[in-house]
């Protein structure tokens, strides 16, 4: 490569521009953070040197099974250490991570597979058979699998397949890991949710991952030795990055198979954990806790929240136990989080109603990004920062995907005009802060007045006996669409129909006001995110 000459009329030295990669962080941690607790699940306790030498031997057995660099390796595991040691294993050798939801249906899995040109699969044991059924449905052989069993939590191994162990027991320990030569190279494969259609192969680079750990870290102020609770799944955006964070602060990464309010209590109380990340689902999930699951403990927990705008009376329920909340915003597409609501000391002496509707804002740029600002998506002209006007949240920085695999008539819209359009729809007040009004496919007009479903969820979350609740459009004949409520009350609560549209219409313009409000379990993606395209098929039948 060659390096334009700058004033001193020399050459700038190639050794000294070495590709950015999230990889280094953890080549670097082995060496200065050797004996410090990397990795905590139930007995396991493992410190850097191990975690580094583990990702070694995955990273030399998978070549020495003939993975070779760019392939796709694909994982499907919940939050353990395997997972995370595929997150620097995998790339290690080359090859292109896939973190597959444990939520799909063997259909959309086989499809992933199969679209990903997957070689090999790490498979936790308890989806064995998803995968079985999964490749049984695709073309040819489909990808090698590795079993990753988990005794401690009842998934001892099938013994059809090499097991995870073993495989890389037989891994060299001094393997020199293969670092990419360009930091543009592809780091991660993963698939956006599908809602509509085939989900799209979202492709991640090595440089956007590692601003990514830098922003995060300085955005969230995490401090070395920090203890992360990992609640977001290790195949939604990689976790958010904070796996390949972590090492670079000497922290420890906490590990939890399944997420109820008693583990995430008994993490924080038992092994200190200072941070963890989640959609609102998980603040409500705390709150809402029985008197049994709760814990004790010493410390203010940090918690960054995505996936949707926190209700304002979430954030005043949970504060007070022990929690500070900071609202971030991303895509799939942007690596995971790339706005927070950064607080600042002059809304100290707001009133309380109105702190907590600034801390549900989307807020401004995080430092790994260049420019997120709200356009009209026609003529790509910034709307006026007026709190008031409504455009698209676009998006440029580096943390921006390199587009979609083989699909390069998605990648080129999804790009047009030079920005990233994210689909969502925002407000923008005069100090730049954002605020999420919708999904623009989430808008209800209703007899031509936009209505913003996340403001009607907000009132009717303020209901004493609402856990839970989404807001979707219903075909009306008079008014074209009306909002349709569906909502889940907290244990013990009562109300009905008629009260809740009656405490929203005290609150909102006629016209914003649910005309229907259905009480039942709201569907969820394994991240929290409630599934409105099953709730508006659900409105349809109503």
């Amino acid at each position: 490569m060659g390096w334009m000459k700058d004033e001193t009329g020399l050459e700038r030295c190639a050794a000294n521009f070495a590709p950015l990669t999230p990889l280094s962080h953890l080549r670097r941690a082995a060496v200065l953070y050797p004996d410090l607790e990397a990795c905590v699940y139930r007995d396991i306790r493992r410190s850097y040197a191990e975690y580094h030498e583990r990702c070694t031997r995955l990273a030399s057995a998978l070549a020495g099974l003939g993975v070779a660099p760019g392939d796709v390796v694909s994982t499907i595991i919940p939050n353990l250490p395997p997972q995370a040691e595929a997150h620097f294993g995998v790339p290690a050798c080359g090859a292109v991570l896939n973190t597959i939801n444990t939520r799909l249906e063997a259909d959309t899995v086989g499809y992933i597979l199969g679209h990903g040109e997957a070689q090999v699969a790490l498979v936790d044991t308890q989806f064995i058979p998803l995968v079985e059924e999964a490749i049984a449905q695709m073309e040819g052989d489909g990808p090698t699998v590795i079993e990753v069993a988990d005794p401690q939590a009842g998934h001892p191994p099938t013994g059809r397949y090499t097991e995870y162990e073993d495989f890389i027991a037989g891994g060299d320990p001094a393997f020199d890991w293969i670092m990419p030569e360009d930091e543009w190279e592809s780091l991660a494969l993963n698939y956006t949710s599908g809602t509509t259609g085939r989900p799209k192969g979202v492709v991640c680079h090595h440089r956007g991952a590692y601003l990514m750990t830098m922003g995060t870290a300085i955005s969230w102020h995490m401090p070395r030795r920090a203890r992360y609770l990992t609640i977001v799944p290790l195949f939604h955006c990689n976790g958010w990055n904070h796996t390949w964070m972590l090492p670079m602060l000497g922290a420890t990464a906490i590990f939890c198979r399944d997420i109820t309010a008693r583990a995430i209590y008994d993490a924080i109380a038992d092994e200190g954990a200072t941070h963890f990340g989640g959609a609102p689902i998980v603040l409500n999930t705390l709150v809402n806790a029985r008197d049994a699951d709760r814990r004790d403990f010493d410390h203010v927990v940090e918690v960054f929240t995505a996936g949707a705008p926190p209700p304002a009376a979430t954030l005043r329920a949970i504060e007070p136990l022990g929690f500070a909340v900071t609202q971030v915003y991303g895509l799939t597409e942007t690596y995971g989080h790339v706005t927070e609501c950064e607080w600042r000391s002059e809304w100290d002496v707001q009133p309380e109603e109105a702190r907590y509707a600034i801390k549900a804002r989307t807020g401004v740029a995080m430092p790994m990004m260049e420019e997120i600002v709200a356009m009209d998506p026609e003529s790509m002209t910034p709307t006026p920062m007026d709190g008031v006007a409504q455009g698209e949240i676009m998006i440029r920085g580096n943390a921006v995907m390199k587009g979609y695999l083989k699909n390069p008539e998605a990648t080129a819209e999804a790009f047009r005009g030079g920005w990233f359009h994210s689909g969502d729809i925002a407000r923008q007040h005069p100090d730049s802060y954002l605020q999420i009004a919708d999904r623009a496919k989430d808008i209800i007009i209703t007899g031509g007045e936009n209505v913003s479903s996340v403001e009607v969820e907000g009132v009717l979350m303020s209901h004493p006996a609402v856990s839970l609740c989404a807001v979707v459009a219903k075909a009306d004949d008079k008014w074209g669409e009306v909002p349709c409520a569906f909502v889940e009350l907290k244990e013990d609560a009562e109300t009905d129909e008629a009260a809740l549209i009656a405490f929203a219409r005290d609150r909102l313009a006629g016209f914003k006001t649910p005309k229907r409000v259905m009480f039942e379990d709201l569907p969820k993606t394994s991240t929290g995110k409630i599934q409105k395209f099953e709730l508006r098929k659900r409105a349809a039948e109503v």
